[in-house]
């Protein structure tokens, strides 16, 4: 093999998939078993992980944005001279498209549209709403927060942005003057907003943002959209918000527990859309991931700065 070339494997998969492979080529990257790779893009779990690493080994590609199941089997401990990056912002556009879709749903009264049975316009007509003029706060504004903001503002939305930081969101298609605060200042949204979307990591202090007190706060209109991980809202919380109309509704494509169980609260409420985890689908995944890698291997290739690197101290 050319010492110019990078050598970069693929695992578990085998054979690997010819997406990922073209990936790797067309990131100036070469195709190489593990033992003598330089980099590793890794397409399963962290239960099938190797135990042991070649020294060589300066980088590992993972194929989910979320990562606490790493943390949990402790794999960046194992490791700790190797970088790890995860595909957060490789989905974002799916999964902000599916935030959309549970918002407008919520907003619209498509629960109750789809289960009538009959014309009954005079009772929808004091429900249906609008995005128009109303506030939407996008809590965990990373890849998925930015790749929804152009989507929300043609539809006469105002956007507060939560990330880390409090610096402003940058992005395609984001104007200047976005309103963004720091993610220890998120206690000064639940009475200034219409409605909350959840696209942010699941770490230990983001366990259960989104508790009784928070849904108290909002308005009996708002609707709370998680795309992001089920452990993010109290779910029992959720449901007594729901079942007393304390919020107007909820639209979830993560739950905690999940699986969500049959026969669970959320199932049957009126004012809850369950989607099952699938705003990022199999037939779009891969894909998406591809393109991920491609970039970050012309990163490494080049010597520049990883996308999405996993930094162990923040817990994503």
């Amino acid at each position: 093999m050319s010492e110019q070339v990078v050598p970069v494997a693929i695992g578990p998969t085998q054979p690997a998939p010819t997406l990922l492979e073209k990936a790797i080529t067309e990131g100036g990257g070469a195709v190489a078993e593990l033992s003598e790779a330089r980099a590793l893009i890794w397409a399963g779990g962290p239960g099938e992980f190797p135990e042991l690493l070649p020294d060589t080994l300066e980088w590992v590609q993972l194929p989910a944005a979320g990562v606490e199941d790493w943390f949990t089997a402790g794999i960046f401990g194992r490791h700790p001279n190797v970088q790890f990056t995860s595909a957060a912002g490789a989905f974002a556009a799916s999964v902000a498209e599916h935030a959309l879709m549970l918002l407008l749903a919520g907003v619209r009264y498509l629960p109750e549209h789809l289960r009538a049975g009959s014309w009954r316009q005079q009772d929808f007509f004091p429900h249906v709403g609008s995005l128009r003029g109303k506030t939407v706060t996008i809590i965990g504004a990373g890849g998925i927060g930015r790749a929804l903001i152009p989507m929300l503002l043609p539809l006469g939305a105002h956007i507060i942005a939560v990330n880390r930081s409090g610096r402003p969101v940058t992005g395609p298609g984001i104007p200047d003057g976005i309103e963004t605060i720091p993610a220890d200042q998120v206690g000064k949204i639940w009475t200034r907003t219409d409605h909350v979307v959840v696209a942010a990591p699941a770490t230990p202090a983001t366990r259960h943002l989104i508790g009784a007190e928070e849904l108290s706060r909002l308005k009996p209109s708002s609707w709370v959209i998680n795309v992001a991980r089920g452990t993010l809202i109290d779910t029992d919380a959720l449901v007594a918000a729901l079942a007393s109309g304390a919020i107007g509704g909820a639209g979830l494509d993560v739950t905690e527990p999940e699986p969500l169980p049959d026969g669970h609260p959320l199932w049957v409420l009126p004012n809850a859309i369950v989607t099952p985890h699938d705003s990022n689908p199999p037939q779009l995944r891969l894909a998406a991931f591809a393109d991920h890698v491609a970039a970050n291997v012309a990163r490494f290739v080049e010597g520049r700065r990883l996308l999405a690197p996993i930094d162990p101290r923040r817990g994503y």
